[in-house]
């Protein structure tokens, strides 16, 4: 059975900051029509930083969707003329004050493929610690540094519920070790 949809109108509801909402009307598979909604989204970068003790540099910071302080990996949305790769290495920068070298990628996630269409692009770098943020007017965080086999314990033990940073930390360990990198 062919499971592709084919899109008959397109119409953007809402143009926020962030949110790009549209509503579609489809043709389904077996030719009958159907709504979808979602939210067209310019992508984001997230980034495990590892320190020469294996500690990660993780952020706290407070998600209002949520209503609660979240700890993550550093992450923000692509910015308009950077590559991913640039992109991750400024927002590891404001957040945490810290430069980054040897990054390797982790691949791409999609974590809301029902109503979105973002990628997050995935990194892990070394770095030799932090330094001064350069956080956005709006962005309030702090910075904390905590050993990765315990980052590793607290994503399975679900003390750390925010996906990307899931699947980057999850994926890193993998890789290292398996030795390969």
């Amino acid at each position: 059975m062919k499971l592709e949809e084919k899109t008959i109108s397109s119409k953007q509801v809402f143009d926020g900051c962030l949110l790009k909402i549209y509503k579609d009307e489809v043709l389904l598979p077996d030719g009958n029509t159907a709504t979808r909604e979602y939210n067209k989204h310019h992508g984001a970068v997230c980034v495990v930083p590892l320190t020469k003790d294996n500690e990660v540099l993780m952020v706290k910071q407070y998600r209002y969707p949520l209503r609660q302080v979240m700890l993550e990996i550093p992450a923000g949305k692509l910015e308009k003329g950077e590559t991913p790769l640039e992109n991750c290495k400024r927002e590891l920068k404001e957040e945490t004050g810290a430069d980054g070298y040897s990054y390797m990628t982790l691949g791409s996630y999609v974590g809301l493929c029902a109503y979105s269409d973002e990628i997050v692009h995935m990194y892990m770098c070394r770095v030799d610690g932090c330094g001064e943020q350069h956080l956005d007017d709006d962005e309030f965080l702090n910075v904390e540094k905590i050993p990765f086999d315990k980052v590793v314990e607290m994503v399975l033990n679900n003390q750390i519920i925010d996906g990307k940073t899931q699947v980057a930390i999850l994926k890193a360990k993998y890789l290292l070790d398996s030795g390969k990198i």
